[in-house]
């Protein structure tokens, strides 16, 4: 049976182009369709849909409006945001986060984009990826689940006081997140540098709101910027970033632009792990959230060879996609998978406060 989903956009060429896109493939089909946050509470209150499809900025009631209103009323709904890159849309983008919303997928500037393969592209992936088990919807157990992750035994946290926390994550990560940097100590006693895969301007978005609801200092990752303890370092949409060790000892931030997207992405989990391989600190933990494929597998398995990693992964039953966790698990270099409530203390456990 085809996975019903629900397109609310207040254009109706946009509403159109959308429902073609997604009665492209055979897994959905897209009947029902709506111009506002009105109209789509009403549709939502009479009848349950495997996803909805919501644009940002509507009249009467927006996006964020109607997020609240669902979870007011306890309506459940996977929700996918279409938002544009505008500094405003991606405030409220990441707000949307916050009230629900699993993930997100850049909004075409004009027509001929929301015609495009790419547009396509990223949409019917990111609902094949997130509706694939219903976990959000439904609460459902991941078919995905291996029957059993071998962790890598006999593997103690190095006893250094210095540490790298590097994190990567993707599809799910931005609502994922929100459940770790919060709950991080603001003298954690090691910087992080952290890898979601988003496009330029959400970063700096999300960074931001990290921001003001955490203690910890986060920020958007600026070339050049000095690796300090108790401050995380987002890496921005559009531009790799690699850690560079100086002769005085300190490491800085490298934004790399002249390499191409890998697989796609750029950022890339992958350069930034493999960049840390000449790195001076003692040990490397290493996070994997939430995430489409197998970005920070093949960087983590490099560094593991040149340097000690401490591997923790997020458990399946709480990722939105179980794909980035799972890849690095099959690898056996993994040593702690937990659930996401419980990534923020296990991060402090390995390495500690000032």
């Amino acid at each position: 049976m085809k996975k019903n989903i629900l397109v609310v956009d207040d254009s109706a060429l946009m509403r159109r182009v959308i429902c073609d896109i997604i009665n492209s493939d055979e897994t959905f089909q897209a009947i029902d369709t709506c111009r506002d946050g009105l109209d789509a509470l009403e549709k939502l209150r009479a009848k349950r849909y495997d996803g909805v499809v919501l644009d940002v900025n509507m009249p009467r009631m927006d996006g964020l409006a109607l997020l609240e209103q669902l979870q007011k009323e306890r309506i459940r709904a996977t929700v996918i945001m279409v938002s544009t890159t505008t500094t405003k849309d991606a405030e409220v983008t990441m707000l949307a986060m916050e009230r629900g919303a699993v993930d997100f997928v850049p909004k075409p500037t004009n027509v001929i984009e929301a015609k495009g393969e790419a547009f396509k592209g990223k949409l019917l992936g990111v609902l094949n990826a997130v509706l694939k088990t219903q976990k959000m919807a439904l609460g459902s157990k991941s078919a995905e689940t291996p029957e059993k992750v071998v962790l890598r035994r006999n593997t103690e946290p190095v006893r250094s006081r210095n540490k790298l926390v590097a994190l990567a994550c993707s599809t799910g990560g931005p609502k994922a997140l929100q459940s770790v940097i919060p709950y991080l100590p603001k003298n954690l006693d090691a910087p992080m540098v952290l890898v979601q895969h988003m496009p330029a301007g959400f970063t700096k978005s999300m960074a931001d709101r990290l921001n003001e609801v955490s203690d910890i200092h986060v920020k958007e990752a600026e070339d050049g910027d000095v690796l300090k303890k108790g401050t995380i370092y987002i890496a921005p949409g559009g531009k790799h970033m690699e850690i560079k060790k100086s002769p005085d000892g300190s490491h800085k931030i490298r934004l790399n632009d002249e390499l191409p997207p890998i697989g796609g992405l750029k950022p890339c989990a992958d350069i930034t792990y493999d960049s840390l391989r000449t790195c001076g600190y003692d040990q490397i933990v290493c996070v994997v959230l939430t995430g489409m494929g197998a970005d920070g597998t093949k960087g983590i398995k490099s560094l593991a060879k040149s340097k000690p990693v401490y591997v923790i992964s997020q458990n399946a039953e709480t990722c939105v996609v179980y794909g980035m966790p799972k890849s690095i698990a099959e690898t056996g270099l993994v040593n702690e998978v937990v659930p996401l409530t419980q990534v923020a203390q296990t991060i402090t456990k390995n390495v500690g406060v000032q």
